[in-house]
């Protein structure tokens, strides 16, 4: 099965938001919207290949994967927002978020979303993603997984070699590396991961050359 994703990098912080598809002009998920321009390039997307927005799903709550969200939710009114409950509040407090701590405060009005339960799926058009518990980095940290398509996009738990920090008030290194091994190195080796910072790597190159999780 193949998933189409297309990959926003925002140039402030190299946030990667995606847009996910399975057919043009069929139903897409719209996935992290960072800072400017991320919002406006994912929307001048959707609409060329006149996809038709299904679900805004959150990996996590940290501002630049949120900052793009007033700006879809204005353009694709009542999308339903998937983040995990653990993780609701950044949407709507700074300090959370952790943008305040970057001078630059940062917060929605959104209250209304659904919850990523681990263990669960979701569906996207044809296709089935697995919701896997990857916090550490945030608290609800969560990773979707395409077992038909070998695609799992995990926010910042895992990057090309590296790992998302664990040095903010919320984080939990333990945590994290015990998620990475126990959800995410347990899949197949030509798993493709897109991460939320930098570039595409596979579950197989990270088992063997990410020096962190040795």
């Amino acid at each position: 099965m193949q998933v189409k994703l297309e990959c926003f990098i925002e140039p402030s912080f190299g946030e990667n938001a995606y847009v996910a598809w399975r057919r043009e002009g069929g139903p897409c998920w719209i996935i992290d919207p960072g800072p400017p321009p991320s919002a406006a390039q994912i929307i001048e997307h959707v609409d060329s290949l006149k996809l038709v927005p299904d679900a805004l799903v959150l990996t996590h709550g940290h501002a630049d994967h949120i900052a793009g969200v007033p700006e879809i939710m204005a353009k694709y009114a009542g999308l339903p927002i998937y983040i995990a409950s653990e993780e609701r509040q950044m949407l709507t407090d700074p300090a959370q978020n952790l943008s305040s701590g970057l001078g630059i405060p940062f917060k929605t009005d959104i209250t209304d979303t659904r919850d990523l339960p681990a263990g669960e799926t979701l569906t996207l058009d044809d296709s089935t993603w697995q919701i896997l518990d990857t916090a550490g980095h945030s608290p609800g940290g969560r990773t979707l997984y395409c077992e038909e398509a070998g695609i799992a996009i995990v926010g910042d738990a895992l990057f090309h070699q590296s790992i998302g920090r664990t040095d903010f008030p919320h984080s939990d290194h333990d945590m994290l590396i015990r998620n990475i091994k126990e959800r995410l190195l347990t899949l197949p080796d030509a798993t493709r991961v897109y991460s939320g910072h930098g570039p595409v790597t596979t579950i197989g190159d990270e088992r063997r050359l990410n020096p962190f999780l040795r």
